[in-house]
């Protein structure tokens, strides 16, 4: 996917969980086209020169919104989209007890790791990847663990990605952590990427 997109990427992580027919499970929205809207599951958005969004998404027959509106139909040709679980921090606070008595082996138990958070107030984004699953270079983290790494950034919204085998970080092409299955990187099905566009930074700076 890096490739794909050349040379402007700087960083990319990857992103939603995935069926194993290989199709995100939540919100997908890709160059504005609304591939998946999933209300269910929380999801990170954004546009160029507007604030990231973090949160669950709300979806009627036309609209889905992400703090804004995109027609499912034609999308809106400037959103881009992806899901997670659970989301860890929204305006500061944790979310519920992130899945720990409900599904304690999933949220509880030390895995690999990736998330996003956002400092709101900075406007600083953080995309974290933990090695996990290889004593000793490292036993990966649980949510309330992943939460706290957050609250130390000063992120005071943060969502959990997909993790284990598929928690890979891209750094100017090259993967930059060690993944914990033993063949390598895991194909996955998105990823969340940074690149550099010179036309939106031009517009920031208006």
């Amino acid at each position: 996917m890096v490739a794909r997109r050349g040379d402007g990427v700087l960083v990319a992580v990857n992103a939603d969980f995935f069926t194993p027919e290989g199709a995100a499970v939540g919100t997908e929205i890709v160059d504005g086209n609304v591939r998946r809207a999933a209300g269910a599951r929380p999801a990170i958005a954004w546009r160029a020169n507007e604030p990231l969004w973090i949160g669950s998404p709300s979806v009627s027959d036309t609209e889905l919104d992400v703090g804004w509106s995109v027609p499912r139909s034609n999308g809106d040709g400037l959103t881009e989209a992806v899901g997670g679980f659970p989301e860890l921090l929204s305006e500061g606070v944790r979310v519920g007890d992130l899945g720990v008595i409900e599904l304690p082996s999933f949220a509880a138990s030390r895995h690999p790791r990736t998330a996003v958070g956002y400092d709101s107030q900075g406007g600083r984004l953080w995309l974290v990847v933990v090695d996990g699953r290889q004593p000793p270079h490292s036993g990966g983290m649980t949510l309330p663990e992943l939460a706290t790494l957050f609250e130390a950034l000063g992120a005071d919204e943060a969502l959990n990605l997909d993790g284990g085998g598929s928690s890979v970080m891209v750094l100017r092409g090259r993967p930059v952590n060690s993944p914990s299955d033993a063949t390598g990187e895991r194909p996955v099905v998105n990823a969340l990427a940074l690149r550099r566009d010179a036309s939106a930074c031009a517009n920031a700076r208006r």
